[in-house]
Formats: C-alpha cells, structure tokens, sequence
C-alpha cells in the first residue's frame, strides 16, 4: 500500500514543454522499492552545457565527488545522466566511488560518449554499497526506449520518501528565438539546502555556454533551493545541475549572464527553480501546512536569510503551526537565537496579516481570533521586522508533525 500524498501537493503534475535534443528512458531495478521504476537515463545532444550545484556537506557521497570532478574536468559539456533511488551511494568509502565509475563507463559506453560526459546522482539510504550491476543490467534496455517528452515517469523514478512527482518548467525567449525549460526534481526530508537540494535536474534547449550557464544557476539557486528548509539537515547527496542542448535553433550570441537578451531566460529559471524548490517544502514528510517567512529590517539580506532560516527551523514555531496555536513568543525566541543583530524594541511580527507584536510587545487590544483562523488553513504567512536596517530575505518551509517521525523511524524497514 502506497504512502498518502501530501495535503499540499498540487492536483495534477503539470503539462511540461519538450526540450529539444532531450531523451529520456526509465526502469526498475529491484535495489530496494518493488513494482516501480527507480533509475532514470537522460540522453543529451553532443554538445550540450552543463552547470551545477552541489552539497557543502563534508560528507558528500561518491556521486556528488565525480559530478564535481567531471564538471571541472570535461570542458563544460555534457551527454549523459544517470539517477537511482534507493540507495545513496553515500558513506562507502573506496567501494562507492568504484561503483559510481563503472556505472558511468557503462553509460558511457552504451550512449558513445566520454565518461568525463557522463554524470551520477543517487539518493536513499546512506552507507550501503551501491549494487551497480543491477543498475548496469537496465542499461540496454534504456537505451533502446530513450524518446522525449515524459517528464512525470522521470520524476517518478528519482523519488524516495516522496508522495508526489515534482515537475516545472515553461517556454521563453532569448532574443528572438523560443527556448523551453522542463525541470524535475526529489526531496521530502533531509531538506535544508546549502547549495541547492536532495536532487534537481533542469534542462533546456537553449544555447548558453557553460560559464554563463553556471552563472546563472547561482543567482536561480539562492532565490530558491538556498532558501528552503524542511527540518535543518543538509543531505550528503544534494545535486542540482542544468542542462542546456542549444538544439532550440539559431540563437544569438551571448555576451555574458548580464546580456539584455537572457533578461527574460533568467526569470523563467528562477521561477521554475523556485516552483520545484516550494514543491519539495510541500511534500516535506508529514507536512500540513506551507510556511512563509518574510523578514525585513536586517543588517543586510545575508543576515535577513539567517534570522529567517532560524524562524523557519525552529522545531517551536514548526509545531506551533502545526498545533494551529498562533504562539508568537516562539517567532520572538527564533529572531532572538538567531546570532544576528535585531532591535527588541523594535521588532514587529505579522501573522496572516495581522500585526501581533510591535516596538517589542503585544499589540495593544490584539484579537488572536483572525490569527488563529489563518492558521487552520494550508498556507501560513509570517512577517517580521528586526529594526536595524533595509535587509530582506524570505524562505519557505513546513510544520513539523508526528507524520514526520513516523516515516523517519521506518525508514530502512
């Protein structure tokens, strides 16, 4: 019997654009799940850019080691992925990365490209051996069914813990000439990012240079996967990498990540990275409701980040939501641990709305009533002013429930 899906996902996944140069293919191996598909084989166009982001955990697992070599070393191109879930491939020592190297030689082999080309992503349970073979043994057939187009059986195949498929993307412009973006990406728990998260995988059809490419990536990352958190841990394996075949057409040359004709690209990758990164808070494991925390009136916005992301993790504000309890005392405790600077008497919270605290106390005459009414619904709006200067920031997360404990206590079983 399957999970129930997350009260906060969206009804339906969404209809995706074909990125041209673009294949994909899924199946099963068996490694750990039973009667769905759990390894995913993207075929790229020769040529193809590539860019990426990857945990800062000290503990990255041998994929995220020969993603990062790969990147720096095969000349910003790229012509194959390969995913599983299941099985992190993390914590295993000299075998891991032996294992990530004969998978991707067998990809590389099987699609006619380099290694160096190839690149490896793997998520599930942290420091068991990778049977590689298994993933191996799927590889022709794969490869045989490669075709375009079905973003949700990708999606499907990278999920672990998820409840739901995680897809976005739309169509855009650079100059004159339309471009697509389709994105997927897996995350439930082991969600507070410090590059990107659990794994994401964008792809275009664009022609953008690697170096202006991974620019790009940074500024779409830390308006999105950088600021989301679904219980403060940062997974040993996040991957967020974008793919750019240049099979769209002809396209114009780019001066660099500032050329007026990307202006319009640049949106529409924020905002699909956003849109999978808020999919990843609303699936987070036991999660009811979706949290918003803006915070103003930081030192700057790096400080702003900080003292949200102290709200947003706060296992006191995250159960209070979830106990629809409107106890803002613990939104004053989270500015307060946060190590950054803040006015007591100054600082302000909003909740749905409505101001609850002000120049460091309650609201004269404060009707809790509308507050608690808010937070009965899904979706829970926090502001707070800190009154020290004009730095802004907001994350998204969830509530912290007795859902989550239960998945994580089983989880291995």
């Amino acid at each position: 019997m399957s999970d129930p899906v997350s009260p906060l996902a969206p009804s339906q996944f969404p209809t995706l654009p074909d990125v041209a140069g673009v294949r994909i293919a899924t199946a099963e191996t068996g490694m750990k799940y039973q009667g769905r598909d759990d390894v995913l084989l993207v075929d790229m166009a020769p040529g193809t850019s590539v860019a990426g982001v990857y945990t800062k955990s000290r503990a990255a697992s041998a994929p995220v080691d020969w993603c990062r070599k790969s990147l720096k070393g095969g000349g910003g191109e790229a012509q194959a992925l390969i995913v599983n879930a299941g099985n992190a491939n993390a914590f295993t020592g000299q075998n891991g990365a032996d294992s990530v190297t004969r998978t991707v030689e067998a990809v590389a082999g099987s699609v006619t490209c380099r290694p160096s080309r190839v690149f490896a992503a793997s998520t599930g349970v942290i420091g068991e051996d990778l049977p590689d073979q298994m993933i191996v043994d799927q590889l022709g057939g794969m490869v045989a069914e490669l075709h375009g187009g079905d973003w949700e059986t990708a999606a499907k195949a990278i999920m672990t813990t998820d409840t739901f498929a995680k897809g976005a993307g739309c169509t855009t412009k650079i100059g004159d000439q339309t471009v697509n973006i389709a994105g997927i990406a897996k995350g439930s728990g082991m969600i507070a990012p410090d590059m990107a998260t659990m794994l994401s995988f964008v792809f275009t059809d664009a022609k953008i240079p690697a170096d202006i490419l991974q620019e790009l990536l940074y500024e779409a990352v830390g308006q999105s996967f950088n600021c989301i958190t679904v219980d403060s841990d940062t997974s040993t394996s996040d991957t967020l990498m974008l793919f750019a075949t240049g099979a769209a057409g002809e396209q114009p040359v780019l001066s660099g990540a500032d050329d007026p004709q990307l202006a319009a690209f640049r949106e529409a990758l924020s905002t699909t990275c956003r849109e999978l990164s808020h999919l990843v808070v609303r699936d987070g494991e036991g999660a009811t409701k979706f949290i918003t925390v803006n915070m103003s009136g930081a030192e700057d916005n790096a400080a702003a980040r900080r003292i949200a992301l102290s709200v947003a993790n706060s296992p006191l504000v995250k159960t209070a939501i979830a106990g629809e309890d409107a106890n803002w005392g613990r939104i004053v405790m989270a500015v307060g641990k946060a190590g950054e600077q803040a006015d007591r008497d100054a600082l302000k919270i909003i909740i749905g709305g409505v101001a609850v605290a002000e120049n460091g106390r309650a609201v004269e005459g404060y009707d809790e009533a509308p507050v608690a009414a808010h937070m009965t619904g899904a979706n829970v709006d926090i502001d707070v002013d800190v009154g020290i200067g004009d730095g802004t920031a907001t994350v998204w997360t969830c509530d912290l429930t007795h859902g989550y404990i239960e998945i994580n206590a089983d989880y291995r079983s």
